[in-house]
């Protein structure tokens, strides 16, 4: 026989499961399987259910899943603290993070910081980018280099987006002569 929680248990053991677990809520489910399992609350016919409706339903698996426990414990009220427990703790640090890093990139500090950030990436990139246009441009291949540069340039700036700059460019390489020497 399947002992159900009371309302205030159920609430307390959904919060702690629900908000202390990484890696997506598969893993908070089956922090709660086991913790509703060692208490009697919940069986494996019970449990295989709920995650196969979690599954099924379209949104959050965990939520779904939590739903699903408050039904078994308490119908429509226990649906309500379940899901109460399991989204508002996280809302609330999601709330908040937003409005510190909200103040944080209004600093002159941080946002010279970023600026600093983005040129490290930038250079990074046109970096790499040099190492890989290097040997084209200074061997036998650099007439289609320069030409291969220019029509990108040309492309970009008449505003073609860069993904169809970048499919063209693969239909270019694709369509010019092999170096001499390749096989």
């Amino acid at each position: 026989m399947i002992e159900r929680p009371s309302l205030s248990a159920m609430g307390w053991q959904l919060a702690k499961d629900a908000n202390r677990t990484l890696g997506g809520g598969m893993a908070s489910i089956e922090l709660m399987r086991r913790s509703f399992a060692k208490r009697g609350w919940l069986d494996d016919s019970e449990h295989a259910l709920l995650v196969a409706v979690a599954r099924f339903t379209p949104g959050t698996n965990l939520l779904a899943y939590c739903a699903g426990l408050g039904w078994l414990a308490h119908r429509m009220l226990g649906v309500a603290v379940a899901l109460a427990v399991a989204s508002l703790p996280g809302a609330l640090a999601v709330t908040l993070m937003s409005a510190v890093i909200a103040r944080l990139v209004a600093s002159p500090v941080v946002r010279g910081g970023l600026a600093v950030a983005t040129l490290v990436a930038a250079a990074l990139i046109l970096s790499s980018a040099w190492a890989l246009v290097k040997p084209h441009l200074f061997g036998s291949r650099r007439v289609w280099a320069l030409a291969f540069a220019l029509a990108a340039a040309a492309l970009f700036a008449s505003g073609v987006t860069p993904i169809r700059v970048l499919l063209l460019s693969a239909v270019f390489g694709a369509l010019s002569p092999p170096r001499e020497g390749a096989s």
